[in-house]
């Protein structure tokens, strides 16, 4: 079982706990609350924490893609987690930018639940931040969540956090003494039954919401706007926003893509600007589904090890499906925060599309290294290592500066949170279908924030720049869903 996780993460090719077994699913730890913190193990010769830190450092040692920059003379006695060791022995490969914090420990059973259902628990918002105006926006909000029950939305913005109205604190404070981790810590653990007042504004109007944390199943397509066809100018556009790549999109994406087939759409939007990564089977699903055109023959995607583990290299070739469209022309949405899988279909697709295939918005994250993860059940330890790179049919895989440079064509556009995601007048949407019909555009800079995303000044649209929230230690939701709270 092959898998790519989100923008703090990469890539990942499961395999069973000491690396035997390439290509199985790892052994799957114990039930645990969607959204609860990870387990700490009950300290134990097992799990005590020198023998966890010599567990990820033997991983490192023998899958780690860059053998040469690992550091060796990192002490494990120096560090109190097994993250700060992982951290200190790649630390060269992060100065470099091979290795941006991709390699890191989690809990099974918690990524085990969110990769298959989507299950977490939050307010279920996707938060964005100006950190320069000191300002919190609602980049999205999640269907089945209590956020948008209690009916906070996109473009919305948090004015103040607290548990009550007499400790209500302005998000300018907030952010003035303790910066965006005060933000994290004001809202809360992701914990069910964790309650939080804000103070929300739309329009100059604000008003006070009681919102409680839940659990709840994060729907990879939207049922509001993940899958519409869009009319512009007498052309019918296939429209898809696709939120993070989890097994739970394969039944709405295949459904999408019959609708698409049956109206005989050959014009797309794929809407990728906050979608951190997710599972490689869902990315291959999704390449098939814009493949009709394709043949078996037609490689999609590879993977590379380093010299050591080469025999692991494998090729991915397209597959199409009985949903399966033939696009003509494909436009893609980005932004910093499309890392990963996202990345990996718009790299894979573009040698066959050429000037027929854009970027629209903003440059992406830069993240074509990929990922094994090998466990400790017993610990309910999951480490991913950074130990593959991807490539598509050219070999080209080295966009560690994001996917605008390596394109034939990209255009700027903003992301405007005056409009609804979908919205055929939504700046992003709207140089989609301009690009689409043959308009054209300025070029996308082919600077890369690393998961921030810049506003831009475009006839009353919210202009700053801003960047998703991401929790200092996320969940595994939160590592797959950017700015996900």
């Amino acid at each position: 079982m092959r898998h790519i996780t989100g923008l703090l993460a990469s890539c990942a090719l499961l395999l069973s706990a000491c690396g035997g077994g390439g290509g199985s699913s790892p052994t799957p730890g114990p039930t645990a609350v969607a959204g609860a913190p990870t387990p700490t193990p009950a300290p134990s010769p097992t799990c005590s924490l020198e023998n966890r830190q010599a567990f990820a450092r033997d991983v490192l040692n023998e899958w780690y893609l860059f053998p040469e920059l690992l550091v060796t003379s990192a002490n494990p006695a120096s560090f109190t987690t097994v993250q700060g060791y992982i951290d200190a022995l790649t630390a060269t490969a992060r100065a470099q930018g091979k290795d941006r914090f991709f390699t890191f420990i989690t809990s099974i059973a918690e990524e085990n639940a969110f990769n298959t259902t989507g299950a977490t628990a939050g307010i279920g918002i996707r938060l964005s931040i100006d950190t320069p105006g000191r300002r919190v926006l609602i980049s999205e909000s999640f269907e089945g969540a209590p956020g948008l029950t209690a009916g906070i939305d996109r473009g919305d913005e948090i004015l103040a956090i607290g548990t009550a109205g007499s400790n209500l604190r302005s998000v300018s404070d907030i952010l003035a003494a303790e910066g965006s981790g005060g933000i994290t810590t004001a809202l809360g653990p992701s914990t069910a039954g964790t309650t939080r007042l804000l103070r929300v504004a739309r329009g100059g109007v604000s008003r006070e919401v009681s919102v409680t944390k839940a659990d709840f199943d994060l729907p990879a397509v939207s049922s509001r706007y993940g899958a519409r066809i869009i009319q512009d100018g007498g052309r019918q556009i296939g429209y898809l926003n696709l939120r993070t790549f989890i097994s739970a999109a394969d039944t709405p994406l295949r459904d999408a893509f019959r609708s698409f087939r049956a109206a005989g759409v050959t014009e797309f939007i794929v809407d990728f600007r906050y979608n951190g990564g997710g599972l490689i089977s869902t990315a291959e699903l999704l390449g098939d589904l814009l493949g009709g055109n394709r043949t078996s023959a037609e490689l999609f995607s590879g993977v590379r090890f380093r010299a050591s583990k080469s025999s692991r290299n494998e090729n991915t070739f397209f597959n199409p499906r009985a949903e399966s469209v033939s696009p003509a022309k494909i436009a893609f949405i980005g932004t910093s925060a499309s890392a990963s899988a996202s990345e990996l279909v718009i790299n894979s697709l573009a040698p066959y599309y050429n000037r027929n295939l854009a970027l629209i918005g903003s440059n992406t994250f830069g993240k074509p290294v990929g990922q094994i993860a090998l466990d400790r059940s017993a610990c309910d330890d999951r480490v991913r290592v950074v130990a593959f790179t991807s490539v598509n049919v050219r070999g080209a895989g080295d966009y560690f500066n994001g996917l605008a440079s390596t394109l034939d064509v990209s255009c700027q556009a903003a992301d405007d949170l005056t409009r609804p995601l979908g919205d055929p007048q939504e700046a992003s949407i709207r140089g989609a279908l301009d690009f689409l019909a043959g308009r054209s555009c300025t070029a996308i800079g082919q600077s890369s924030a690393a998961g921030g995303l810049t506003g831009q000044s475009q006839g009353g649209q919210i202009t700053f720049e801003r960047e998703l929230l991401i929790p200092a230690a996320p969940t595994p939701a939160q590592r797959e869903v950017p700015g996900l709270f």
